[in-house]
């Protein structure tokens, strides 16, 4: 036998050990999340922040479900930069639709920063009148029963931040499915794995953030991060540090995804690894245990075949599927995910290829623009 296929048959193992983790603590949360949300008696009212830049998928359906809230008191502040921005024509007519809500179109006009999210996230919260402040992205659709959902939680003693783990709705290319499936059977379990390992969430989802104005104001406002790529990563780890808790939500939410060409999934999946590298550089190594079909399949062919290495291909596949179908299925309630599997080896071998080019790289495109990152901050292009 030869030392390569000795080593990635060790790796190999390592990577199922991963699976057999995940789908632990996939388990272990589901179980959890069963038992039901912290009850409280006051719902305080709570501002909505939603920075804007252009428009998603099914965004104005998205923006309609933060309207149809079974909570007594909140307001809606969607924030543009740009005067001419196309999603101020969805805002305006959701005013029109819900006239008794309070939804408000700020303009956030000034630079303060080299991420434009946040630049509009400090001149919103300025302009909130309330001390719950929830933020998430654009193309978030949520439950009726969200908010009640996520205030509640957060009044659970200690806790400084809610997020939420969310499933994303795929458009008709395979681009955009392989992007859902990556969502339901890699990231999300990839981050109840790190919440079991860490004993807790160390940082947020931009699915949502929600938290009280006096803890936001104890990590510096978000003037404090207004500079970084990772805004939602680095507003969990500051609340984190001080000593309180990061909750992961019962509420699952909605992200409805382009209808990607290849070319627009690579683009948005190196945004995506180069965040991570940015922010959690040694996780960003230790994803590579994780890659368990493409480290089975290597360990196959330098084993030239051998029956041992056929064997260990077929666990490393049980164990794969049983990790994507108890996350997909269990806690994401995604009902596409079986029809997907078949794409799981090709979004596998894929992610290898992209962790390489978010390796040795430092440029994004964000929301069409060009930057480079310098230790997890933006920088304009060069």
């Amino acid at each position: 036998m030869n030392k390569l296929a000795v080593i990635s048959a060790v790796i190999t193992g390592a990577s199922m050990g991963y699976c057999v983790l995940c789908i632990w603590a996939t388990v272990r949360f589901a179980s959890q999340s069963k038992r039901g949300s912290a009850q409280v008696g006051d719902l305080p009212p709570v501002s909505i922040l939603k920075p804007l830049k252009g428009t998603d998928p099914e965004m104005y359906e998205s923006f309609r479900s933060h309207c149809l809230q079974d909570y007594p008191e909140y307001e809606i502040l969607f924030g543009i930069s740009d005067a001419n921005d196309p999603a101020a024509v969805l805002v305006e007519k959701l005013q029109r639709e819900f006239p008794s809500r309070a939804i408000r179109l700020v303009r956030c006009e000034k630079n303060l920063g080299a991420n434009g999210k946040v630049s509009t996230l400090v001149q919103l919260a300025a302009a909130a009148k309330y001390d719950f402040i929830l933020v998430n992205d654009s193309d978030i659709r949520v439950a009726p029963n969200y908010l009640r959902t996520v205030i509640a939680e957060l009044q659970v003693p200690n806790t400084g931040l809610v997020t939420c783990l969310y499933r994303g709705i795929a458009a008709d290319t395979i681009a955009s499915r392989l992007e859902s499936l990556g969502i339901s059977t890699d990231f999300v379990p990839g981050v109840l794995a790190a919440r079991q390992i860490e004993g807790g969430l160390h940082f947020g989802l931009g699915s949502t953030l929600v938290l009280r104005r006096k803890d936001l104001d104890a990590i510096g406002g978000f003037e404090s991060i207004v500079d970084y790529l990772a805004d939602d990563y680095e507003l969990g780890k500051r609340i984190a540090d001080l000593g309180l808790k990061v909750e992961l939500s019962n509420s699952i939410v909605d992200t409805f995804l382009p209808d990607y060409s290849f070319s627009g999934f690579f683009s948005h999946q190196l945004r995506w690894a180069r965040t991570i590298r940015a922010s959690r550089p040694g996780g960003y190594a230790g994803l590579l245990v994780t890659y368990t079909l493409p480290w089975a399949i290597l360990c196959l062919l330098l084993a030239r075949g051998a029956t041992w290495a056929w064997a260990l291909l077929a666990g490393a596949v049980f164990l794969r599927l049983v990790m994507a179908l108890v996350t997909g299925v269990s806690v994401l309630h995604d009902k596409k995910v079986m029809r997907s599997l078949w794409l799981l080896p090709t979004r596998d071998i894929l992610a290898v290829i992209v962790w390489v080019g978010g390796l040795v790289g430092k440029k994004i495109v964000w929301r069409g623009e060009e930057f480079y990152l310098d230790r997890g901050k933006l920088r304009g292009a060069k």
